[in-house]
């Protein structure tokens, strides 16, 4: 058992570059913490708080990967990819170094202390809609996705109340993301996110068995074995870049996850982090060579769209990856509470939140999200524009300009630096202007995600090709 729930506070031992000389600044916050937790000091070992971190990594991203690798080829995906990682692994890693060269251990002092005022409203808005819209689709996911499964598991009329998009993601809120989002320490979430990332390995196996199983079948509709169909890189790699960034994205949480560590410290950090984004990396290369293998250049944005939906142990997949987006949820969540408690107060500085004032903004945040949930069930270019105007300027390009801006390093140095902020800027630019052309040739087919895939017609299960079936709106 390597959770505590001691009142110890560490120190860190001061490094031989001076870095965590600043240190005694996070054992005073730890301290106020205690108080806005309402002394609840629980904290987690590196190892068992390294499935919050990965648990924050591998959400809703991971089923797109596949189709990341459909754009910009095999070869070339698993080397961006792997790119994306380093440079993933990098940034976080600056973090921190950055918040003990400026005593500032949370993301909106750390860009005050940096860019003054502006840096932290810049900071605030961006922290504030990239969790935000990503708790709505999470909530998209639940409803469409287990929608489908009731549908089909339980003979479901139509018009029932229990297959409404509407009842399904109220059901979800109520009873399973609003009594973890009221939890107030991260370290607590701990042991959902183990439970998350089993289902997680689940998921994958079921797609490795389905792999087996659709082989044949899919090489009737598609040349899934064909070499043309593995090209070694193809003309989509910005767009996979973004997928990728998407799907590592977590420095929102960075500072959560950090406090939630026993006997936190920059070394500790880079440990928890090479492993949470290493373990990351290989699942995400295993559910893009897996799905990709499986269907080729027919492969989805969602590869669980690519399944036909009489499949049974699909459906329990596709129930699995909803339950995996709900406990993701409080984890965003926990973010967007601490954004909008701070530009209420208009400061930075840890300041005890009542639990009143607590469940106020939680219920608050819940409710709006729920209601943006059910209003569409396309979010496609939404996300895409979270993804290049929130998720990329803060995982690249504000920890690096962060960095630039406070270190007393030499320019030699910083070069590491100047790199990670060029490709984030350049990420998002080309990213931006993909985004713009999608929406200026956008139509309502678009986003359509009720058809079904041409080999589930191969066994005749369904009505002829082209048919679309129609699943409530509400």
């Amino acid at each position: 058992m390597c959770s505590t729930n001691s009142s110890q506070e560490y120190l860190v031992a001061p490094s031989k570059d001076g870095m965590d000389e600043t240190s005694y600044i996070l054992q005073q916050r730890r301290r106020q913490q205690q108080v806005m937790d309402g002394g609840d000091n629980l904290k987690n070992c590196p190892k068992f708080a390294s499935f919050n971190y990965i648990n924050s990594i591998i959400g809703s991203g991971v089923i797109g990967i596949p189709y990341a690798f459909n754009l910009s080829g095999v070869g070339m995906g698993v080397i961006l990819l792997a790119l994306v990682a380093i440079v993933t692994d990098y940034s976080l890693v600056l973090m921190l170094r950055s918040a003990h060269i400026s005593g500032s251990f949370s993301y909106q002092s750390l860009m005050k202390s940096a860019f003054g005022r502006y840096g932290f409203v810049v900071l605030s808005f961006l922290q504030f809609i990239y969790p935000f819209i990503a708790m709505i689709s999470y909530n998209i996911i639940v409803g469409d996705t287990a929608t489908k499964v009731l549908i089909r598991l339980f003979s479901l009329p139509h018009d029932s109340i229990f297959a409404q998009r509407y009842f399904v993601i109220a059901m979800a809120t109520i009873f399973i993301t609003t009594p973890l989002c009221m939890l107030r320490n991260v370290a607590r979430l701990a042991k959902a996110s183990i439970v998350s990332f089993i289902m997680v390995l689940v998921i994958f196996v079921t797609i490795v068995i389905r792999y087996e199983s659709l082989h044949d079948v899919m090489s009737t509709v598609t040349e899934v074995g064909n070499k043309n169909t593995w090209d070694f890189a193809r003309p989509g790699a910005i767009q996979a870049i973004g997928i990728m960034s998407f799907g590592f994205m977590c420095h929102h949480n960075v500072f959560l996850l950090y406090d939630s560590i026993e006997g936190a410290s920059q070394t500790i950090w880079n440990c928890v982090t090479h492993f949470a984004v290493t373990i990351s990396f290989l699942l995400m290369v295993a559910f893009g060579l897996v799905g990709y293998a499986t269907f080729g250049n027919l492969t989805q944005g969602d590869l669980l769209e690519n399944y036909c939906w009489n499949d049974d142990l699909i459906n329990i997949t596709r129930l699995l990856f909803s339950l995996t987006t709900l406990l993701t949820f409080p984890l965003e969540c926990m973010v967007t509470k601490a954004v909008v408690d701070q530009t209420l107060r208009g400061g930075t500085d840890p300041i005890p939140m009542s639990k009143k004032r607590h469940a106020i903004i939680t219920v608050s945040i819940l409710v709006a999200t729920y209601f943006v949930s059910i209003s569409t069930k396309c979010l496609g270019i939404a996300l895409e524009i979270n993804g290049v105007v929130a998720a990329i300027p803060l995982a690249f390009v504000l920890p690096a300009a962060v960095y630039i801006k406070i270190s007393n390093d030499s320019w030699r140095e910083k070069i590491p630096a100047y790199c990670l902020a060029l490709f984030g800027t350049v990420v998002a630019a080309s990213g931006i202007s993909l985004v713009v052309y999608e929406i200026l040739t956008f139509t309502a087919d678009s986003c359509e995600n009720d058809r079904i895939m041409d080999h589930c017609y191969i066994n005749d299960t369904y009505h002829p090709t082209g048919v679309i079936i129609k699943l409530p709106l509400n």
